[in-house]
């Protein structure tokens, strides 16, 4: 029963396959491959943008951290929500990748309200020389509480970003959660909603380890490829990169991959629900955020169930305390394992 994490679980057949398939011979190194090819032009087409610029890279963190840098200057300020990966888990390279500059922090929770973040801009350029000037802004979808900004967020948001001349990044590591969540097209839930730039989420969704950078102005294209050469992503035998995301794309699997997710979470919501379990977000993809009883926690645990506890301790005298738990579900979680860990939770 794993629950801990996106990043745990096994890579699709139909993506090893087309690994094993790019495996044979010779063909041009760095991002020449025919590979290459067909996922640019299927991305486009996916996006319905056929001049963005489209790049690959291996990790999450490069693709943010890279396209951040070129979006930023080092004396600007990246704004995003307290809990952003930027800020939480990437151990400070957006700031390092782009040459020093800051992050502010929008508001409390996790998904930023256009009025705040109007705010925190306000807030900047106020001191001339002395202080950091505005920069891009920066929006997770899935948010690291499991949660999803409608498309009328992602609007108003990217408006305010737009009121000031100020590009938008969409960091959509879990992008095709988000995606079929809202039931949107990929068009519409970025450069349609005002983004300019967006790291498309393939490893948490079945990949190995590959995440795409889209500029839907291709005047970046070449910063963004130095900075990628420079900052060491660019991958001599990028094909193995191409080939991941190429059998991720073909027959629209990445879909089929992140409605799977979702609804395994939405089944395991359902069954903690009736079991008693108080969400401390609402759980609208595939990450949850449940309280249970430390008794049920001990029980899970010594059954083998593995997942991140985000509050208190297995260690404690009353039974019935409730400690929260983050509990995320990847396409390959297995119906017996939900079964499994639900029969704990209801007793």
């Amino acid at each position: 029963m794993y629950f801990a994490s996106d990043n745990s679980g096994p890579v699709h057949p139909q993506i090893m396959e087309t690994l094993a398939g790019a495996n044979t011979g010779h063909v041009w190194a760095y991002g020449a491959d025919p590979l290459m090819e067909e996922v640019r032009a299927r991305l486009r087409e996916i996006f319905e943008a056929p001049e963005a610029a489209v790049y690959l890279v291996a990790t999450g963190t490069a693709a943010n951290a890279l396209a951040l840098a070129t979006l930023c200057q080092p004396w600007q300020t990246v704004f995003c929500s307290p809990v952003a990966h930027i800020h939480e888990d990437e151990c400070n390279a957006p700031e390092f990748y782009t040459g020093g500059a800051k992050l502010t922090l929008v508001g409390e929770g996790d998904r930023m309200s256009a009025e705040a973040l109007r705010g925190a801009v306000e807030a900047e350029e106020t001191r001339g020389v002395h202080g950091p000037q505005r920069g891009p802004v920066s929006i997770t979808t899935v948010t690291e509480r499991g949660t999803i900004y409608t498309l009328d967020e992602l609007q108003a948001l990217s408006g305010v970003a737009k009121e000031f001349d100020l590009p938008v990044h969409l960091d959509g590591a879990r992008f095709a959660n988000a995606l079929v969540a809202l039931g949107c097209t990929p068009a519409e839930m970025t450069w349609k909603a005002g983004v300019d730039a967006v790291s498309f989420g393939g490893t948490k969704n079945g990949c190995m380890g590959v995440e795409a950078v889209i500029f839907f102005d291709p005047a970046k294209a070449w910063e963004f490829e130095l900075r990628r050469k420079r900052g060491a992503h660019l991958f001599s035998k990028h094909r193995y990169l191409s080939a991941q995301m190429a059998g991720y794309l073909r027959d629209d699997l990445w879909l089929g991959l992140a409605r799977q997710a979702n609804a395994k979470a939405a089944k395991l919501a359902e069954g903690l629900r009736k079991g008693g379990a108080e969400f401390l977000h609402a759980p609208e993809a595939n990450m949850l955020f449940a309280a249970f009883p430390r008794r049920v926690h001990r029980a899970l645990q010594a059954s083998g169930a593995m997942y991140h506890m985000w509050s208190g301790s297995l260690e404690g005298t009353d039974a019935d305390e409730m400690l929260a738990a983050r509990l995320v579900c990847d396409w390959s979680i297995p119906e017996a394992d939900i079964a499994r860990f639900l029969a704990h939770v209801t007793g």
